[in-house]
């Protein structure tokens, strides 16, 4: 925003007459559903523009100011499950005045429609990369652990809710990785059948640092490894490990908020395309120590605007009769000791630290 406002002619002259809007992608499906009646968004996606106070739930005159940014460009901010306004007629072949109503940021929304309504519950979405976020509940966490201090939700005249994420860049992202870089498998539907042709990693352990690592560790300089190969390793080791590093991942993340937190995970619920993969959803609750829980419904973030938006309508009078909907598919128990657990983590730790900062300069 700054630098369009700073290197486009008669921007700044515009934004400052009131000419000019700036937002999220809600803030624009919004404006062009109401016929440009209506500039807004909800607490979860401004709280990511980085101009937000997520404390005192107002744009941030210092920040504002810092950039050059004038106030009158952003969009009212409302709660997530509230009327933003209603659509235009011709939207909808001249039907008048049909509700919008619910906006949330992608995985908050899927962290409501998992019902993780609840301090202490927690979700993670296995994507191209995965989500894992935690309800703090009406308590902001600031992090210590390097995850990201977020707002979850705000329901009506209910005071805000917050929540703890950590973004994980590749997870499923290896998987096309073996299929079109390595040309291992052809489809993603191969995985699990190849991975289950070894009784275990034989000591392989693959690191996915393909772009860098994320959350916990942020490290832009560390880059991709495979070790422990010997020869014996076979395709299946190497694609059992890639599904496996999705859960040390995982772990690494749920380790770090429950030491933010204070509160123990006593589950985790699982959705995203991964999810349906059952030899990684039971490795993920063998490496956490906790069940796994995956869903009837695993799209779980259009699910969740869904509820939002019923509960601002009167759809759905609260949030235990959306927690009742909620209706489990699977659940993973773990199945190895605390030892072996703890023997398995440890070679993911040591195979991390040998692929940090391997993209630096030698110099």
């Amino acid at each position: 925003m700054k630098w369009l406002l700073d290197h486009v002619d008669g921007l700044r002259a515009r934004a400052e007459r009131g000419e000019i809007a700036f937002g999220t992608m809600d803030c624009w499906l919004v404006w062009q559903l109401t016929g440009g009646k209506a500039h807004v968004s909800d607490y979860s996606n401004a709280s990511r523009t980085l101009l937000y106070n997520i404390q005192e739930l107002r744009w941030d005159e210092e920040i504002l100011e810092l950039l050059d940014i004038p106030k009158a460009v952003l969009p009212a901010v409302r709660p997530s499950a509230c009327i933003f306004g209603s659509t235009d007629p011709e939207m909808f072949f001249g039907t008048h005045g049909i509700p919008v109503a619910g906006i949330a940021g992608d995985q908050q929304a899927a962290l409501f429609g998992q019902a993780c309504h609840g301090a202490g519950l927690a979700k993670n979405t296995y994507g191209t990369g995965s989500f894992v976020l935690m309800n703090t509940g009406k308590k902001l966490v600031f992090s210590k652990e390097k995850l990201l201090s977020t707002i979850a939700w705000g329901i009506g005249d209910e005071p805000v809710e917050y929540a703890l994420e950590g973004a994980i860049f590749i997870t499923g992202a290896a998987v096309q990785w073996l299929r079109d870089g390595l040309k291992i498998i052809q489809s993603a539907a191969e995985v699990e059948a190849l991975a289950r042709s070894v009784p275990d990693n034989e000591g392989v352990y693959f690191v996915p640092a393909l772009v860098g690592l994320g959350a916990p560790h942020w490290d832009p300089y560390a880059r991709g490894l495979l070790i422990g190969i010997t020869r014996g390793t076979t395709q299946g080791h190497l694609v059992r490990a890639v599904l496996e590093s999705m859960a040390y991942q995982t772990r690494d993340v749920i380790e770090a908020m429950q030491r933010d937190s204070g509160i123990t995970l006593k589950d985790l619920r699982c959705d995203g395309g991964a999810s349906v993969n059952r030899l990684l959803m039971q490795f993920q609750a063998d490496i956490l120590g906790v069940p796994v829980e995956v869903p009837r419904i695993v799209e779980t973030t259009a699910l969740g605007a869904a509820y939002l938006a019923g509960l601002a309508t009167g759809f759905w009078s609260s949030r235990s009769e959306l927690a009742a909907k909620w209706q489990l598919d699977n659940r993973y128990t773990p199945r190895i000791d605390e030892a072996e657990r703890q023997r398995l983590f440890r070679r993911w730790h040591q195979a991390v630290e040998r692929c940090k900062g391997w993209a630096l300069d030698d110099e």
